[in-house]
């Protein structure tokens, strides 16, 4: 079995973050690590965030930083991964790439404690750059400019310390002296050799300052000196006349400012009011924001609450520090405050937000500072505040994440040609099940109530130059109904229109007279009011209408074709007719060239299933040039001219292209290729949109040509980043179209669906899912899909926090303490602005309890109208872990709901718990609520349920048992304990069950119905860190692990006949069990590196009549895909362009692919599709190179890499 990879969508979570003139010039970007991925993003004019340029990387991001020569303007990016290299790269803004500048080896790849990569920091002068690793390495390399003006490296110098761990450096502003770096160390060595246990209690965390001598080219320790034990976090100040150097240490409650020669300055973190006493507050996230006459810090704590750091010096000699409470948003991996005024969050878990500052907190809040510090016997003084809502900051955009994704089913609810992915995300009060469609997001401006039913929709300009439409025109059955586009839109009657006709098509001809062609003729009105009418001859009718800016071409019932064309005065001349053997059934006229009068090719589709080309030029007026058969009558015909790309601007080199879009009644869009000069058609490919023929439409977005396709959904096809995208979008089924544009919005579509006129946008581009996101109360565990009810049953649990009760108690009590006006915040409460809750739990976290303290519920929701059903709260301190539906043999309650939940769970000191249990629960009023029949204690954690042949089967901890319904609780029925860890997962197949250990992969058991036993009669043979599973087929099993591969398992064919033909069941009971497991063992089949951890795999199709494939979810909030391939001549194709891609085309931060998709396992049967989607944004003289190599033209191996990716999504 041969399996293709395909990434759907890219990983949402961020690791880190930076910000900089990456560009050059005065634009700040924001440059992203997703885990694998590289994105640089930047917001917008109007504070929206758009990504610029996504690059897969194949190796994990560890570490960013940016640096800048001394007089440049622009910034270089540093990447420290888990590839043994350290790579500096610069983005090419010409080519939209990063070009990869600097690539030095110094160490294995991989993520080990002793390699560097973990850590980076920058001279600020932009003169050196340190590369640490978690214990032992740190590397110096220097940086300067040769001179072309181009950046060089030095080789590494040294500053290696032995038993030595690293918690934090950064580089210390001493202006242009040597450049000096701080690092947070803690030395092991005598803990190493102490068995007492003493030296381990006394040892000390050190600040430790290397400085770089750059004449000696030498890196020595200068000044080393104690500091907390909690330090965790190291903030370059800034020196050399900006400010008075060192560094501040960000340690558990305090921040301290340390520098060579000078006393400390400490001040406490203030801590929440509601926080209990065993917690501390770390820093878990800073920025420094620098002008020209002060500087401050942001630090962010581990609760989400922002401090303004300020420091009061003078010459050099710090004498004050001050924290104040800033604003509270939800806990970051990484803030970056640009310079425009903007603050980009990356968060945690959720949604990314990027926040415009209203102030920069000089108005009076909690401060707590050095100069107020107060010592008492149990330690210094805390100070105390209460969050309250955003004062400096307002959020103005916000980046959709499913960061992390715990669980996934795919299923089509709602009844829609495509499934729907339903996913839970995130974590405590920012989870959320999210639904996604496979589709771009529409956001609709304005739908209004027509007259009628109307046929179609045009959008007219008053003169070519004009930015905006002028009118819409809408035709009915029987009339025209013209609307003008201002401030309003509204109906207008003399704009030259024949309203009592319906029209057939509406443009702008010439340079600005407007045409209007209806059933007996032409109206062509002229700038100044003037009309001229063509008629019909005869009694013959006018059937389909073909235009361009210049030229038209009419069909007139029986097969006739009249060719127009607008002379030098603006007139319409008739220059030939032309007789068709059958009616015509559409047409098309390609857009008149840059600089040409006309153009040349005519496209006409007849019912005889063709598709001819004819030419217009004067010489050779209404020849056929080339005719195209095809499968069924076309309906609707477009040329789409797509503008040459030099240089990558749209991420890819290209030549100018036309291409003939057919749309035919049986529902197939037929794209190809129309040679420039000879007009020949060729490189065809054909996909099946729906259930209508698909009527095709030009629009522009983004100021490119795009077409929109409009069958029983519209889709929409663009290029993006070099590649041709055809994307579904989420939308209604809508009759007829046309592009939009006035000052309100710039580029929108207009079309016509039912009686409603409908006005929309289409947003981001190039994104394969959109979301509708429903809010969830704590972190969801799993969930289960009622098919037949179409109904959700979701568990959620958290661990130290208060249930919902008790934290509206607390808050009660926080808003009367507030009005008695504590923190001096009282006017706030009062202006009435209490209608959105002003300490939302999504935006502050939930207050904490005490760690041994769970909260848990059950939910059943209702996806389609987004509402919870029912709610149960689970009391006394248990948390559900697991649950399934089960049909038990006794039919009285019918489909019962299982949840397996444990009481007082702790992990530490060791995994403990009061009482494990299971609840039966009924379904009341078709499935809309629950009750609770009976619970039943157990022996463990069930962390594990499924259905068995009527039956319930647990898996509790290490044992595996099987229970039936009994009137107050469940009844054993058998069980078998030969499991060697815990059970997370069981899956059933006829009487098979495959059961998934958690450390030892997969294990497969056979119930015995007669004898009332279960027996193992195979496992693996790799000890598997399970976190994902699903059963494939009678032998075959899935699975993910921890350190994201993922695998596929099969029992030997032989071995499985053995099994089944086994009568009396002597051999499984007697059988000898190998490598102290199992008699029989499974083999690996397939065997993948993700690179992220997966943490739920599904078998789904996402296309209708689509084959199967394995969609995996993972930890960082991405979705992917494993197809498996049905021909050999494709595998060999794929494997050999992987191959040359391989080698031409290296991964950009320096890891082998091959070795990256090997990363534990050597690689088996799967063809990564990443990197093979990778071909279009190759040079165009490396991909006619590696077309070569595989007997192909370039347009044949972008035709396959469209097809593979069709069959998936």
């Amino acid at each position: 079995m041969y399996l293709y990879s395909l990434t759907l969508q890219r990983a949402t979570g961020i690791v880190c973050a930076i910000n900089g003139n990456f560009s050059g010039g005065k634009t700040q970007e924001i440059v992203v690590a997703r885990g694998k991925v590289l994105d640089l993003i930047r917001p917008d004019d109007n504070g929206k965030i758009q990504t610029l340029l996504s690059v897969e990387i194949f190796g994990a991001i560890r570490s960013l930083a940016q640096f800048r020569l001394t007089g440049s303007q622009k910034d270089y990016i540093v990447v420290g991964s888990d590839s043994g290299r350290i790579v500096i790269l610069e983005y090419n803004k010409e080519k939209n790439v990063f070009d990869k500048i600097h690539q030095e080896t110094f160490g294995k790849s991989g993520c080990r404690r002793i390699v560097p990569g973990q850590y980076l920091a920058i001279d600020p002068k932009g003169r050196a750059v340190m590369v640490g690793a978690c214990e032992k390495q740190k590397l110096v390399y220097v940086l300067n400019r040769d001179t072309a003006a181009r950046l060089t490296i030095s080789s590494p110098l040294e500053a290696h310390k032995s038993h030595t761990i690293v918690y934090s450096i950064c580089g210390v502003d001493c202006g242009f002296d040597n450049p000096i770096f701080a690092a947070i160390e803690l030395d092991y060595s005598e803990v190493d050799q102490d068995s007492s246990g003493n030296a381990q209690r006394e040892a000390q965390k050190h600040l430790t300052f290397y400085e770089l001598d750059l004449g000696l080219n030498h890196v020595s320790r200068k000044w080393s000196d104690q500091v907390d034990n909690g330090a965790n976090l190291l903030v370059t100040v800034p020196g050399g006349g900006d400010g008075p150097s060192g560094v501040l240490v960000c340690a558990e409650n305090f921040v301290i400012y340390k520098n060579q020669g000078q006393a400390d300055v400490r001040a406490v973190i203030p801590r929440r009011v509601d926080l209990p006493a065993e917690r501390g507050v770390l820093i878990v996230s800073a920025a420094t924001h620098k002008q020209k006459s002060m500087f401050f810090f942001l630090l962010q704590t581990e609760y989400g609450d922002i401090f303004k750091v300020t420091l009061e010096h003078n010459n050099d000699i710090v004498s004050e520090l001050k924290v104040k409470y800033f604003d509270t948003i939800p806990v970051t991996t990484s803030i970056c405050v640009l310079k425009s005024g903007f603050l980009f969050a990356a968060s945690e878990f959720g949604n990314h937000s990027l926040y415009q500052f209203q102030a920069i907190g000089e108005d009076p809040d909690v401060e707590s500072s050095s100069a107020s510090l107060m010592e008492t016997e149990e330690g210094f003084q805390p100070v105390y505040f209460q969050p309250r809502k955003l004062k400096n900051l307002v959020r103005i955009d916000q980046v959709e994440s499913l960061m992390p994704i715990m669980d996934m089913k795919v299923s089509n609810l709602f009844e829609e040609e495509t499934s729907q992915i339903y996913t839970l995300c995130g974590r405590g009060p920012r989870s959320s099940l999210r639904i996604l469609r496979p589709g771009l997001a529409i956001s609709e401006m304005a739908v209004s109530e027509l007259p009628g039913v109307p046929s179609a929709v045009w959008t007219v300009k008053k003169s070519v130059s004009d930015e905006f439409d002028a009118y819409i025109v809408v035709s009915f059955a029987n009339a025209t109904l013209v609307l003008s586009i201002g401030e309003t839109v509204e109906e207008v009657n003399d704009s030259g229109f024949l309203d009592t006709t319906p029209s057939l098509a509406v443009s702008l001809i010439g340079d600005d007279s407007l045409m209007q062609v209806h059933p007996n003729g032409i109206r062509h009105i002229r700038e100044d009011g003037r009309i001229n009418e063509w008629r019909t001859p005869g009694k013959r009718n006018i059937v389909k209408v073909g235009s361009n800016r210049l030229q038209v071409v009419i069909a007139l019932s029986g097969g006739e074709l009249i060719y127009f064309e607008v002379d030098m005065t603006g007139q319409l001349m008739e220059i030939e007719k032309h007789e068709m053997s059958g009616d015509i059934a559409c047409l098309d006229i390609a857009p008149v060239p840059e600089g040409r009068q006309r153009s040349r090719f005519l496209a006409v589709g007849s019912y005889d299933n063709t598709i001819r080309i004819l030419s217009l030029d004067p010489d050779d007026c209404m020849q056929i040039l080339s005719v195209q058969s095809v499968s069924s009558i076309p309906e609707s015909l477009l040329f789409l001219e797509v503008q040459a790309s030099v240089d990558g601007e749209d991420g890819a080199d290209h030549p100018a292209n036309l291409f003939l879009n057919a749309g035919l009644q049986t529902g197939i869009l037929f794209r190809t290729v129309v040679d420039m000069v000879t007009g020949q058609l060729s490189d065809s490919r054909s996909r099946f949109l729906g259930l209508r023929a698909p009527k095709l439409f030009s629009i522009n977005i983004r100021g490119k040509h795009a077409m929109l396709c409009l069958s029983s959904r519209p889709w929409l096809g663009y290029i993006h980043q070099g590649h041709f995208l055809l994307t579904p979008l989420s939308y209604e089924t809508l009759e007829y179209a046309a592009s939009f544009s006035s000052d309100q919005c710039a580029e929108g579509v207009v079309a016509v669906a039912g009686s409603a006129l409908r006005v929309f946008t289409i947003e981001r581009l190039g994104e394969t899912f959109n979301e509708t996101v429903i809010p969830l109360r704590y972190t969801p565990r799993k969930f289960v899909v009622q098919v037949k009810r179409k109904l959700l049953v979701i568990i959620e649990s958290d661990q130290g926090a208060f249930t919902a009760e008790e934290r509206e108690a607390g808050k009660k009590e926080c808003f009367e303490a507030a009005e008695l006006g504590e923190n001096g915040n009282v006017e706030q409460m009062e202006n009435g602005d209490n209608e959105e809750d002003p300490l939302s739990d999504e935006h502050f976290g939930y207050p904490k309890a005490e760690s041994d303290k769970w909260v848990s519920c059950i939910r059943v929701l209702d996806p389609k109208t987004a509402t919870t059903t029912c709610l149960m709260e689970l009391l006394d301190n248990e948390a559900a872990f697991s649950l399934c539906t089960v049909n038990f043999h006794d039919k009285e309650y019918g489909t019962l709901l299982a949840v397996g939940t444990a009481k007082g769970l702790q992990f530490w000191p060791k995994k403990s718990i009061t009482a494990g249990y299971i609840h039966i629960y009924r379904f009341l009023d078709d499935g809309k609520s629950l009750e609770l029949l009976h619970k039943t204690q157990v022996d463990g954690v069930p962390l594990a349920l499924c259905q068995f042949q009527g039956r319930l089967l647990a898996g509790i901890g290490s044992v595996l048992r099987l229970y039936d319904l009994g009137k107050k609780r469940l009844l054993r029925k058998c069980e078998n304990k030969l499991f060697p860890n815990n059970i997370i997962s069981i899956q059933t197949y006829r009487d098979r069950i495959y059961v998934g250990d958690i450390q030892e992969s997969f294990h497969y058991c056979k119930y015995r119905r007669d004898e009332n036993q279960l027996y193992i009669f195979a496992d693996d043979c790799v000890p598997r860190w399970l976190t994902a599973s699903f059963h494939i087929d009678f032998d075959t099993m899935s699975g993910a692990d921890k350190f994201g591969n993922v695998y596929f398992v099969r029992l030997p064919q032989d071995v499985s006949d053995e099994i089944e033909e086994d009568p009396t069941g002597g051999r499984i009971k007697w059988e000898q069990g190998k490598l102290n497991g199992a008699p029989n063992k499974v083999e690996e089949i397939v065997q993948f590196h993700v690179g992220d951890v997966v943490s739920c795999l599904q078998k789904a199709s996402l296309i209708p009549g689509g084959g199967e494939c394995i969609i995996y979810g993972t930890v960082m909030g991405s979705l992917g895909a494993l197809l498996a391939f049905t021909s050999r001549d494709d595998v060999d194709f794929f494997s050999h362009l992987e191959m040359y891609m391989r080698q031409e085309h290296p991964p950009l931060c320096g890891r082998d692919h091959m070795a990256y998709r090997s990363a534990y396992f050597p690689v088996k049967d799967v063809i990564d599709g990443d990197l093979c989607e990778q071909y279009p944004t190759l040079p165009m003289d490396l991909q006619r190179k590696i077309a070569d190599e595989l007997d192909r033209t370039p347009g044949e191996i972008l035709k396959k890499l469209e097809e593979i990716r069709n069959k998936i999504i």
